[in-house]
């Protein structure tokens, strides 16, 4: 039964990881970018939450439709003014300008919130269930189906709207996307806000669980980054299949070790994997 446990808290965590790295390894798998300011996102997400539940009662499964397109909006503009006009600059160039976005988000929502770590709490609460001596809180079953929602929806936008074919024609091979006559830039800017807009809906999900500070931004981009070289860059599948690895190797960890030896093995299995399979275990070989 103890195993049993294990499997189902592995499998809840796996699916908000994934729902944590989708939008990090979006954009960096279609604009080879690093986005730093991806955990800024989610915590400000949180908070988008945490205000409109308290202030105007409005429920977080709400707060996602408010969020997703008031976080694309806010991707979009940032890709198209800022990003944008050193899209086509090395790697380190873009890595540098998000690492100053992020520290200008991150000491804006310390001044404006303070550091101090902040709970949405549901009234009433929500309680938990047990199945077979197996037992889950509600708002984490909630929480991860919603982060699969997310997760499964975007996969749709990529496989069957006209914008999400374009998005993977620009990643698969940039050159010959412009000779079919795809605007790159605008697709830059599109998958850059896709990619926004589920970091401010993965902050509502992780709102529910997870306490809010913008001292948790660092470990979020942490999760995001392991999970998109678990799983592969760009891929929805294996940003899924990434966060339910490391899951499992968290909870088991976590199980034998304690959980202070959870980011330590985290990191661990990343070397592993840049070793031994450095495209992640649904990615593409040789794809940069």
């Amino acid at each position: 039964m103890h195993a049993a446990q294990i499997l189902v808290n592995a499998i809840v965590l796996g699916c908000l990881y994934a729902c944590i790295a989708i939008g990090f390894s979006l954009v960096w798998g279609v604009l080879n970018v690093i986005n730093l300011i991806h955990g800024s996102f989610i915590v400000l997400g949180a908070y988008l939450a945490f205000a409109l539940y308290n202030l105007l009662h409005i429920s977080p499964w709400y707060a996602v439709v408010v969020a997703a397109p008031l976080f694309f909006a806010l991707g979009y503009l940032l890709q198209r003014l800022v990003l944008n006009r050193v899209i086509t600059a090395p790697v380190l160039v873009t890595l540098t300008l998000t690492f100053g976005l992020d520290l200008i988000l991150n000491n804006a929502m310390i001044y404006f919130f303070t550091a101090d770590y902040r709970k949405l709490i549901l009234k009433p609460a929500l309680g938990s269930v047990s199945v077979l001596g197996v037992v889950v809180p509600v708002d984490r079953l909630i929480a991860s189906a919603a982060a699969l929602a997310l997760t499964g929806l975007l996969y749709l936008v990529l496989r069957r709207s006209r914008t999400g074919r374009a998005i993977v024609a620009v990643r698969l091979d940039r050159d010959a996307a412009i000779l079919m006559g795809v605007d790159v830039k605008q697709i830059y800017a599109i998958a850059f806000g896709l990619g926004a807009a589920l970091a401010g809906c993965a902050g509502v999900v992780m709102a529910l669980i997870f306490p809010i500070s913008p001292l948790t931004s660092s470990g979020y981009l942490g999760k995001a980054f392991v999970v998109c070289v678990l799983g592969g860059l760009g891929s929805v599948s294996g940003a899924l299949a990434g966060g339910l690895l490391l899951a499992l190797v968290e909870s088991i960890g976590s199980s034998l070790f304690g959980p202070s030896y959870a980011t330590t093995l985290s990191f661990v299995l990343l070397i592993i994997f840049l070793v031994l399979r450095p495209q992640g275990l649904l990615g593409r070989k040789g794809f940069e």
